[in-house]
């Protein structure tokens, strides 16, 4: 199979892994996968090695499970299932929790937590096993409520909050009741606690992202640690001081990695709110964007390393950070690779945050926009090169067909485009890598005991438009409530974006006045709650996109006579793509790279996935936009799907060659596990699909070798 198009690297010095792989390489010894990523320390690594290279081509379907609830596009399964005692729990498409025979795909339990009631569907991506003598429970989120479950049973623990659940709107040191709080990765176990993140809105009405940690017994919160600084703790004079109390967002939405025997919580965390203009919040903007290590027993803060000063761009920490040892001169030293969206793994010492390889801090242009003031440097690895390329420059534009090229080339000649941290911009701003990544939250498979890591990144470069909200111009009071609140997802034309956000033209004749008033004040699937706003603006909003006002002659005009909160909104997230609907670069669109942590050296790099019509064509594989992440098992597979042509592959891990591929049923945009039932070894992903406007789908597969 020719997926090798990249390069193999043969530097002096460097030994392919398998050398090594004689020992396990990971501290999750489990012959099951009992926490999300696989162990404690985030590595994706299972020590299993009955489905190895000599035999997984021989890998067949053991068993498929339908969940039943994914009819419409409005929701999809990233869940990496756990497997504990045999027994499978994963989620649906709906958030239902479900107990699998991890053997055979037999249900066992189901639970639905909006039994009766409207779901809020959100992404999740797993969940959380605890057990202590004879109670064992599941923990997960469904829309604001953390839930704690019987694992045997299926039904809410009473004793844990108020009948089994909690409200993660409570307890956030804020009034946030009517804001946007969930949560989309599970939590992480230290002891009897679980320590916890959230997803919050990217606009200026953002709540804040303080971590907590929740007694897993009753549901109280024992500690939380401020990821925007109250007023006279540390980091608070990274803000002016008007900002504080005020900002939202910095919220470690990707999960954790843990070192249990040092006690040592490691958060990646996200940018501070709003996304793409920070003239609010002028300064480096701590703790957004950094890798935090916190004692894990009371949130005590120990170290912190910032990876994007002053966000504008949307550059979150997307993974958990892994886990790792490494050999730099001469020493062995355990350490924390983080990957990011830019493309970079930052490689930190584990007991002191201090870069391992020189980060060279380096000048960027500063904003044009009115009050934005960028951080003058960010940081930049010297090693490892980073895994996604830098620039979009002219020469690199698509030549998949002339047509193709000559309307990309016009309009990247239209937009800024220079690199990294090319500040947002009303002329429009090339975002690349975009801003799924990069890595995104599949986050790496490693090696542990030998610094190895692989990782699957994005090539797709995406285009930001940001606009004025504009001062003393008269508007309507509908069209300004949706410039300001809808516009970064539906579009300034209503026609939505390309992927996840709908159009909302002919919105009335889809849905009944009544529906869509519900839905703005209540949110539904990827749109949160607009509870926060006045009745009267919820209902201008509505009367803007359904052309009630416009059809009554609009009914109210106002006159913006003060400075608005937010002077710019972006128009939306837009990938950058040719008439065909491919990525106006030229290819690799998606690549899984091998890379040595002890010498900051690539192994082997290879595309991720092909377009069936442009391989019918003769091109040679191009790989493809990708979301979910590897695994790595002792039998020498890295184990992925991810890709948008519905296929899981395993790959060689000494050289990058796909070694056996099966096409799923529907998009398998999630992270698979391995695990052993009586002796016999299987794989199993999630196909949920939706994803890059795929055919929906409601299934987890399992593979096997055969009897």
């Amino acid at each position: 199979m020719a997926y090798i198009t990249s390069i193999v690297f043969k530097r002096a010095g460097i030994l392919i892994a398998a050398l090594f792989f004689l020992v396990s390489c990971s501290k999750n010894n489990s012959t099951e996968w009992p926490i999300y990523g696989g162990g404690s320390e985030a590595n994706r690594f299972s020590v299993l090695d009955q489905i190895n290279k000599s035999d997984v081509k021989d890998l067949q379907v053991a068993w498929i499970y339908r969940t039943g609830d994914n009819e419409t596009n409005s929701s999809e399964i990233q869940c990496n299932p756990i497997i504990v005692n045999g027994t499978m729990y994963v989620t649906s498409p709906k958030l239902k929790l479900i107990a699998l025979d991890a053997g055979t795909g037999k249900e066992q339990w189901k639970f639905d937590p909006f039994e009766n009631k409207e779901p809020s569907i959100h992404a999740n991506r797993g969940v959380v096993y605890w057990e202590s003598g004879d109670d064992k429970r599941i923990l997960y989120t469904a829309g604001s409520h953390l839930f704690a479950i019987n694992a045997l049973t299926g039904k809410p623990v009473e004793q844990f909050g108020e009948h089994g659940a909690i409200d993660l709107h409570e307890g956030l040191d804020a009034d946030v009741k009517d804001l946007y709080v969930i949560a989309t990765t599970p939590g992480i176990v230290y002891h009897d606690l679980l320590i916890l993140g959230s997803r919050v809105s990217e606009g200026s009405d953002a709540a804040p992202g303080h971590i907590r940690a929740f007694d897993i017994r009753t549901g109280k919160r024992q500690w939380i640690f401020h990821t925007i600084p109250h007023a006279g703790e540390p980091g608070a004079d990274t803000w002016p001081a008007e900002a504080l109390g005020k900002v939202g967002g910095a919220n470690a939405w990707a999960g954790f990695s843990l070192d249990e025997k040092r006690g040592l919580l490691f958060v990646p965390t996200g940018s501070p709110s709003y996304d793409f203009y920070g003239a609010n919040r002028k300064g480096q903007n701590l703790y957004g964007n950094c890798v935090l290590a916190l004692k894990a027993e009371t949130g005590e803060y120990v170290w912190h390393y910032q990876t994007v000063h002053h966000d504008i761009w949307d550059r979150d920490l997307p993974c958990q950070p892994v886990l790792l040892t490494v050999n730099h001169d001469g020493k062995k030293i355990d350490a924390v690779a983080q990957a990011t969206k830019s493309g970079f793994i930052f490689l930190l010492d584990r007991e002191t945050g201090k870069p391992l390889f020189p980060v060279e801090e380096k000048p960027f242009q500063p904003s044009d926009l009115v009050g934005e003031e960028t951080w003058p440097t960010q940081p930049i690895p010297t090693k490892p090169e980073p895994f996604a390329r830098q620039i979009f420059r002219e020469e690199d534009v698509t030549n998949i067909s002339d047509s193709s090229h000559n309307a990309a080339l016009k309009r990247l000649r239209e937009v800024r485009s220079a690199g990294q941290f090319v500040p947002p911009s009303m002329q429009g701003t090339v975002i690349f890598p975009g801003f799924d990544g990069g890595a995104e939250w599949g986050g790496i498979a490693s090696d542990a005991d030998h610094g190895i890591v692989f990782v699957n990144a994005n090539e797709m470069p995406w285009i930001l438009t940001m606009v004025e909200t504009g001062t003393g111009e008269v508007k309507s009071e509908g069209l300004q409530a949706y410039t300001l609140n809808c516009v970064a997802c539906h579009g300034v034309d209503r026609m939505g974006d390309q992927h996840n956000f709908p159009s909302l033209i002919g919105v009335e004749k889809r849905l009944a006045n009544k529906e869509i008033n519900a839905i703005v004040e209540n949110g539904r699937g990827r749109m949160p709650s607009f509870a926060h706003l006045s009745k009267e603006k919820r209902e201008a909003i509505v009367a803007y996109i359904t052309g009630v006002a416009k059809s009554s002659g609009e009914v109210k005009k106002i006159v913006n006579s003060e400075k608005p909160a937010t002077p710019y909104i972006h128009t939306g997230y837009h990938r950058f793509l040719d008439a065909d609907g491919y990525p106006a670069i030229k290819p690799p669109w998606g690549t899984l790279s091998a890379i040595d942590l002890n010498t900051g050296e690539y192994l082997w790099k290879t595309t991720l996935g092909e377009f069936e019509a442009l391989s019918k064509k003769e091109i040679p594989p191009t790989g493809t936009e990708n979301y979910g992440g590897p695994i790595l098992t002792k039998g020498g597979l890295i184990f992925i799907g991810a890709t948008q042509d519905k296929k899981i592959r395993a790959f060689d891990r000494d050289n990058g060659k796909v070694l056996w591929e099966a096409t799923l049923p529907a998009g398998g945009y999630a992270t698979p596990s391995t695990y052993a039932v009586k002796g016999k070894q299987y794989v199993v992903i999630a196909a949920g699909g939706v994803k890059m406007k795929s055919t929906p789908g409601d299934y987890y597969v399992a593979f096997a070798l055969p009897e």
